[in-house]
């Protein structure tokens, strides 16, 4: 085993880019340096999938909301204007994955100085949840979907605290500006898409909830059909509030109240939100996870997600093989990335929650002498099978649940260089089902632990008052050896985003993929138990290699939405994950 250093772009994907610029009509510039930023250019161009622009790039997981994103950009608004726009407006046509009634973490990086700033606006327990929120009458964890649907689950929503803190810092453009293409769209209406109409059409409880049915319905209770123009103007009159109120008119007032009388009066299932929690919900700055990989440094969110933790040791645990040497689609490189993905789950089942309430020991995980150690474990003939966590600890360690693959990630770079990856959040689709002032309230408390116990120990991510919820949510930055931008990328799709960002990073910085080629490369994931191949994909290819190695092998669909922009001498690059509805778009 060898470290294998790839150059920042291979000669063949330069050369792609370089045509890619040729293709666009215009001369290629160096966006990552603010002093340089080009004067405005054309459409984004596209060479078998790849978008290219030369001044800035948004990619999104909807069409409506990267082009409210690219309006925001081309008015001379920064990277984090552009993905509040775009978010605001993911609300209105995604709203089985989003919204201002989630959550969600933000990496954002300033290219005036190289700073790379992580905001956390995840969602927190009321005031009134302790460890019993999630049993029954007999101390037995209720079921799953028991648990979902109505109040119980609702967190406090922290998105838009969120997004105020970071506009605070790195925003240009005044809210009214920024939320206006998602007002405009929401009264005007957009064509339901196919995919969200699958997914109404599939959901089970959504139905339950009158204002939800009589928003996504018929008069007949069949799912509105595709291309039915919806509009929304209860989201509209409170995205204008906000706008025009601040941030305090959603936390408090009409719409504060609105929330909690929703959440309180969810028939069969209320929850604990007071007034108090809303109003009283803060941000957090934090600082982010860097580690070097090869000649980069990748930055990650620390907790309370796991996603940058896992996804770092991941890299951590693989260096010292050489993953570019092997066919990406191969059983030694799906064997690797497994083997890796075991020993990342074996540790964050057991110590990864809020540092906040519970120690987390951080830089332990993540030290470059115990993860050497911890791929020293790993046989390039045999599986491992279950990982056993590599440090002790005073907590119990519970398994993940299986948690619906919901959630949306968007990536933005502007004129100056500046950049922003956010996965954002309402944890399943539609949430807890409980829809009010147009707009969906999100079921992230059932992202705890059920049980706040095991083996007479505690359960780190157990229910606490005032506690963020672990998640798995892994928006990643890569700098280079100067500090300058190279890579932003990130996904939805529950605890299977751990996976599936490493993966992406893997065909990135090792392959040399530009990022289009990189988020379609097959899925191989590990949890810590089987090994999930997308299905259908030239990864299934590898099954025979992997169950030779010991291997139990799941079949999946594997629907993950990344979204990836790379900075080169030649421009940006943009991809956009083509499982979902998602486009790249620039000048």
């Amino acid at each position: 085993m060898h470290n294998h250093p790839m150059s920042l772009l291979r000669p063949a994907a330069l050369g792609l880019a370089l045509l890619l610029a040729a293709c666009a009509g215009r001369e290629p510039a160096p966006v990552a340096d603010p002093r340089t930023a080009p004067e405005a250019a054309g459409p984004t161009a596209t060479v078998t999938g790849t978008a290219i622009a030369a001044r800035h790039m948004i990619a999104a997981a909807n069409p409506h909301a990267a082009e409210a994103g690219r309006e925001i950009l081309r008015a001379g608004g920064t990277a984090l204007d552009a993905a509040i726009a775009a978010q605001m407006v993911l609300t209105l046509v995604e709203p089985q994955s989003s919204g201002i009634g989630g959550g969600a973490f933000l990496l954002h990086y300033a290219a005036a100085d190289g700073a790379v700033t992580a905001f956390d606006g995840r969602e927190t327990a009321p005031a009134a949840a302790d460890e019993s929120l999630f049993l029954d009458a007999s101390g037995q964890p209720l079921g799953f979907w028991d648990a979902v649907v109505g109040g119980r689950s609702v967190g406090v929503p922290g998105l838009l605290r969120m997004l105020e803190l970071a506009h605070e810092k790195h925003g240009r453009l005044p809210w009214p500006t920024l939320l206006a293409p998602a007002i405009a769209l929401a009264e005007e209406g957009f064509a339901i898409s196919p995919r969200l109409h699958a997914l109404v059409s599939r959901d089970r409880f959504l139905a339950g909830q009158e204002t939800a049915r009589r928003y996504f319905y018929g008069p007949d209770g069949e799912p509105k059909p595709v291309g039915t123009i919806l509009r929304n103007p209860e989201l509209a009159d409170s995205l204008r509030r906000i706008a025009w109120g601040g941030i305090a008119a959603f936390y408090e007032g009409p719409i504060g109240a609105d929330i909690v009388a929703t959440v309180r009066g969810a028939a069969g299932n209320p929850g604990l939100m007071t007034l108090e929690d809303l109003s009283g919900y803060r941000a957090v700055e934090r600082a982010p996870l860097c580690a070097s990989y090869r000649q980069w440094r990748v930055c990650g969110m620390p907790p309370p997600t796991s996603g940058g933790v896992a996804v770092l040791q991941m890299l951590g645990v693989l260096e010292p093989f050489a993953l570019g040497e092997l066919p990406p689609n191969g059983a030694g490189a799906a064997h690797l990335i497994a083997e890796a993905g075991r020993l990342a789950f074996a540790d964050r089942n057991l110590f990864l929650a809020d540092a906040d309430f519970v120690p987390v020991p951080v830089e332990r995980l993540l030290d470059r002498d115990y993860l050497r150690r911890r791929a020293d474990l790993i046989s390039l003939e045999a599986t491992m099978g279950t990982a056993a966590p590599g440090l002790p600890a005073e907590t119990a360690a519970m398994p993940w649940q299986e948690d619906p693959p919901s959630t949306s990630h968007l990536v933005v770079v502007d004129a100056r260089g500046n950049a922003v990856s956010m996965t954002s959040s309402i944890e399943s689709g539609f949430g807890s089902r409980q829809m009010v002032r147009g707009f969906l309230l999100n079921n992230q408390l059932t992202d705890f632990s059920f049980r706040p116990e095991a083996d007479g120990r505690p359960v780190a991510n157990r229910v606490q008052p005032g506690k963020r919820p672990r998640s798995s949510m892994s928006p990643i930055l890569v700098l280079d050896e100067t500090g300058g931008l190279v890579l932003a990328v990130g996904s939805p799709g529950g605890s299977r985003i751990i996976g599936y960002v490493a993966r992406a990073l893997i065909a990135a910085l090792d392959l040399g993929l530009d990022p289009q080629s990189a988020v379609e490369l097959p899925h191989v994931v590990n949890r810590n138990g089987a090994t999930d191949l997308e299905f259908g994909s030239a990864i299934q290819g590898a099954a025979p290699g992997l169950r030779a190695r010991g291997h139990r092998l799941n079949f999946r669909d594997l629907t993950s939405g990344l979204h990836a922009i790379r900075v080169t001498e030649a421009g940006l690059l943009g991809g956009a994950d083509p499982r979902r509805e998602g486009v790249a778009l620039g000048d």
